[in-house]
């Protein structure tokens, strides 16, 4: 054999390799799917609740403080005019005791009186009530999409919606580029 044929041989088998090695990737690559197919796509929320505080002025009456609590003033001043109602009654020893029970009838009476006073008397004001609230929103977290690739399905989140098929890069999904129209 010659030099000349011994290097044809040679490069020969060389091409044929390269050929043959290059035919192997362009089917391996023909053979890989370009897009999965998806099935569904279904937004992801998240409802999100933020707490604050709702204050309202209020009107309140109460039961004002009893300044005289013996409700002394309304027993002296019944008792005072019982026995002036007493003294016009009667003579002698019976004018006496009219005057006495009329002032204790009039005590009596004007304890009575200043009692339902007392509890009839009110304070108003105003009150601040607070109550803790909660504002709700509906958060954005992407979608889940379901597809098929190579025969298999599952699930992902994306962040945006794919339509109707995810771009494949060497056999993974392309998941973080929307597609170029």
């Amino acid at each position: 054999m010659d030099k000349s044929m011994l290097k044809g041989m040679l490069i020969g088998g060389v091409v044929v390799t390269a050929v043959t090695a290059a035919g192997v990737t362009g089917y391996q690559q023909i053979k890989q799917p370009v897009f999965a197919e998806v099935l569904s796509a279904k937004e992801a929320t998240e409802t999100v609740r933020t707490p604050r505080e709702e204050c309202v002025d209020v009107p309140v009456q109460r039961r004002a403080a009893v300044r005289d609590q013996h409700r002394i003033a309304g027993t002296a001043i019944g008792a005072v005019a019982g026995g002036l109602l007493g003294s016009a009654v009667g003579q002698g020893t019976g004018k006496k005791l009219a005057i006495v029970a009329g002032a204790a009838a009039g005590g009596y009476a004007g304890n009575k009186v200043q009692q339902n006073l007392q509890n009839r008397d009110t304070e108003s004001s105003v009150e601040r009530r607070c109550k803790t609230v909660y504002d709700s929103f509906e958060k954005h977290l992407g979608y889940d999409v379901t597809y098929r690739l190579d025969g298999k399905q599952d699930m992902v989140r994306m962040a945006y919606n794919p339509g109707t098929k995810i771009p494949v890069r060497d056999g993974h999904l392309v998941i973080d580029e929307p597609p170029k129209n």
